[in-house]
């Protein structure tokens, strides 16, 4: 049964009549996307630390945990924000990477990749992979531990911090020791049963998905790219554990499910943790549901473990 809490928040946003993302311009979907978040989200917490850079043109913001000294070396996690690859900014997962930052003891440091339809794929994997490099040489001057250093995300940036633990392994330079993954995008094809099942009716509809989806990747046979789908890459081996989360009500549920299996069956650790009553984008919702404060403890758990 979907939580009553995530039903009582599907029916408020039906009789406020707020529109369809796909109904909307990219523009009109990123401004209302940032409006919308004070309602559901909770406030941000005061942390430690909190201050904007830039790398190679890529917008970042670094993050450190209340209680930590400006000289400690910390344990970092690169976080990719969610938004379908088209919507979402530093601003909209501000209290999210606030969130993980406290609680796991991590600096965190949140990239503003760039987002279709002005930079289509792979333009955001490249930022997301060059926002990374740049983490790793600059870590002294960050006061981060390079090798201590996780990547993560939620939907189109969980996608994204799998597709950059798979690039740092190829490329041999870039050594990562957690991925953390929350409801990602793992597979462009949107074939699984959980788009039928889920693909209407829970917030993430799959005219939405068609709508991300054609705005970030312009040609289909790109969807075989597993830098577009990482289900896809043949070769799941040899990659850093890695912490899956997936909500029952989410169309992306099933592509989770099965990169946490293909993961598995690949010799790599994987962990995978359902809530089943929730639906996609509901970390981000602790203002009224409470699974979302429980979840972002887990998270943040399983991040402070992973780089003790």
């Amino acid at each position: 049964m979907l939580h009553p809490q995530a039903q009582a928040l599907l029916r408020l946003i039906e009789e406020k009549g707020v529109p369809p993302t796909h109904t909307l311009t990219p523009a009109q979907a990123r401004a209302w996307y940032r409006e919308r978040r004070t309602f559901t989200q909770p406030d941000p917490p005061e942390i430690g630390a909190v201050r904007d850079l830039e790398a190679r043109g890529i917008p970042l913001r670094s993050y450190r945990p209340l209680g930590s000294a400006a000289a400690d070396v910390l344990p970092v996690l690169v976080y990719y924000h969610g938004g379908g690859w088209v919507i979402g900014d530093l601003d909209t997962h501000d209290t999210l990477c606030r969130q993980l930052c406290n609680q796991s003891g991590c600096a965190v440091i949140a990239v503003d990749y760039r987002m279709g339809p002005e930079h289509r794929f792979p333009a955001a994997v490249d930022d997301a992979i060059a926002a990374a490099r740049w983490v790793r040489a600059n870590a002294a001057a960050l006061k981060v531990d390079a090798s201590r250093m996780a990547v993560g995300g939620d939907s189109a940036g969980g996608n994204l911090a799998a597709v950059v633990a798979i690039a740092a392994r190829d490329a041999g330079d870039l050594p990562l020791a957690f991925q953390l993954l929350i409801y990602p995008a793992t597979d462009q094809r949107r074939r699984w049963p959980s788009h039928t099942s889920n693909g209407q009716g829970y917030l993430l509809t799959q005219d939405t998905m068609d709508y991300f989806h054609d705005h970030y990747i312009p040609d289909k046979a790109q969807d075989l790219d597993w830098r577009a789908s990482p289900l896809l890459q043949p070769d799941l081996s040899r990659l850093p554990p890695a912490f899956v989360l997936t909500a029952g009500y989410d169309p992306l549920r099933d592509e989770g499910l099965q990169y946490a299996h293909a993961l598995s069956a690949a010799g790599t650790r994987s962990t995978l943790v359902n809530f089943e009553r929730q639906i996609h984008g509901f970390i981000t919702m602790g203002r009224v549901l409470d699974e979302a404060n429980a979840a972002v403890q887990l998270c943040a758990s399983q991040l402070r473990q992973a780089l003790a």
